[in-house]
């Protein structure tokens, strides 16, 4: 099974009512206003199977979507897909940016039933948990375990368990290109060269696997968490860097629910309702990531600077949130994704060849090569460029001396016409593959950029 469900018993006392009352106006358990609906709304509580009881902890997260799909009492695929049919989330975004976190988890949850589950990194949005279930309905927690977390996020990950009587899913980076990281570069490269390389390896594609089996995912970003990069996170939004499990641009929603809360308030909130946090957070931890990654703050240090302390603030990312970083120029003015301001270039990697104009021409007039050729047509501002980022790298490195050559072209600005004219572009990105034996590339016709969608087009021509 992919998932862990914790079957969260309805709470109608007046103490729960008081509190959710206090942290926003929306009520959870109105519906329990008669009796009537009282006894309904219970029984449908309890004709979940509490899918928590049945797992593993080696169960894979990525596997359970169709063995879930069937369990009573819960959404199956289909009847998600009639749910968010149409929805329009940018409005929905403008329609729920006033409401309380608990009346946001309430709208996920319901949406999504089982094809929604809630991302939990060991910190302060433990809070999402505790807003889950104030609302009574069942909900799934899954975790990314680096293997460089501190002692205390992992005891931490036990308390949570016992405390809400669930099984956290944990996602395990692949041990073979630890493995590779780790000989070639060193236990502690990213001291050196960067942190992005290690967060890729270990938490982004790890994440990318665990969204594959869902429709929607929670996360706990907040706007005040990173200066300069997370100041716009809408409440909801369709994902724009990550696929869901029906792949392809829009498959994936993502809820913020406590996007416009401020640090004190998730704090004040913890301490009322009394769950249990990470003891780093004595110590002056914040913001808690990975152990060589992480350290305390002092009084009045922003949280971000406990992490990746060496480098620039504006790249205080791990990739997971990429989506919802807001860039900046050199005057400090917002960049905007139309190509007017300068923007990072995008797949940087010794794997990935960068082609010039006359280099694209020289492979379109070649009648036969010694090797196959995949090319992205790419513009560095495109949104959708930019989500495939991760995968088209990681195609790179798979496909690394095997007699295809992955490269890149940016079509835009000056190159736009030749790209439209001669590479097939229609709109940005546009693959093509330049087979060994044939004058002319194919164009890649899916809109599912992962890696293995990647691939299997590859394999297929060649």
């Amino acid at each position: 099974m992919a998932f862990s469900v914790t079957s969260s018993l309805v709470h109608t006392s007046s103490i729960d009512q008081a509190i959710a009352a206090h942290f926003g106006a929306f009520q959870p358990l109105d519906r329990l206003n008669s009796a009537a609906t009282a006894v309904n709304f219970s029984t449908r509580r309890w004709s979940v199977t509490p899918l928590n009881a049945e797992l593993n902890r080696n169960d894979s997260i990525v596997s359970a979507a169709a063995a879930v799909s069937s369990t009573p009492g819960l959404l199956n695929a289909a009847e998600v897909a009639g749910h968010v049919e149409g929805e329009d989330y940018g409005e929905l975004a403008k329609e729920l940016d006033n409401c309380s976190p608990l009346e946001i988890m309430d709208k996920a949850l319901e949406k999504f039933g089982n094809d929604i589950a809630i991302a939990f990194s060991g910190a302060e949005d433990v809070a999402l948990l505790e807003y889950a279930r104030l609302t009574g309905r069942p909900f799934r927690v899954f975790s990314l375990d680096t293997g460089r977390l501190n002692p205390e996020t992992y005891r931490f990950f036990d308390e949570v368990e016992k405390h809400y009587g669930i099984h956290i899913e944990y996602m395990f980076p692949d041990a073979a290109e630890v493995q590779d990281l780790v000989r070639n570069k060193g236990l502690f490269s990213f001291y050196e060269d960067g942190h992005q390389e290690c967060c890729r390896v270990r938490k982004v594609r790890p994440l990318r696997r665990a969204l594959k089996g869902l429709r929607a995912w929670v996360t706990g970003q907040r706007k005040d968490q990173s200066p300069g990069t997370r100041s716009e996170v809408p409440v909801v939004q369709v994902d724009p860097v990550f696929e869901g499990l029906d792949g392809g641009d829009g498959s994936l929603v993502k809820w913020n629910p406590v996007a416009n809360s401020k640090g004190d308030d998730i704090w004040s909130f913890l301490r009322t309702m009394n769950v249990p946090v990470n003891s780093l957070h004595a110590k002056g931890y914040i913001s808690i990531g990975c152990e060589p990654c992480t350290r305390a703050v002092l009084p009045g240090q922003h949280e971000r600077e406990g992490r990746w302390w060496w480098e620039d603030a504006k790249a205080k990312e791990c990739g997971l949130h990429k989506g919802n970083i807001k860039e900046e120029n050199v005057n400090g003015s917002a960049v905007h994704p139309n190509g007017t301001t300068p923007h990072s270039d995008l797949f940087s990697s010794n794997n990935v060849v960068s082609l010039s104009r006359r280099g694209i021409e020289n492979l379109l007039k070649l009648e036969k090569r010694s090797e196959a050729w995949v090319v992205v047509v790419y513009a560095p501002w495109c949104r959708f460029c930019q989500a495939m980022e991760e995968s088209y790298v990681e195609l790179g490195e798979k496909l690394a001396g095997s007699g295809v050559k992955v490269a890149k072209f940016r079509g835009d600005g000056g190159e736009k016409a030749f790209a439209q004219e001669q590479l097939q572009l229609g709109s940005f990105p546009t693959v093509l593959l330049f087979p060994k034996h044939a004058s002319r590339p194919v164009k890649y016709p899916s809109e599912k950029r992962d890696v293995d969608s990647l691939l299997a087009f590859v394999n297929a021509l060649e």
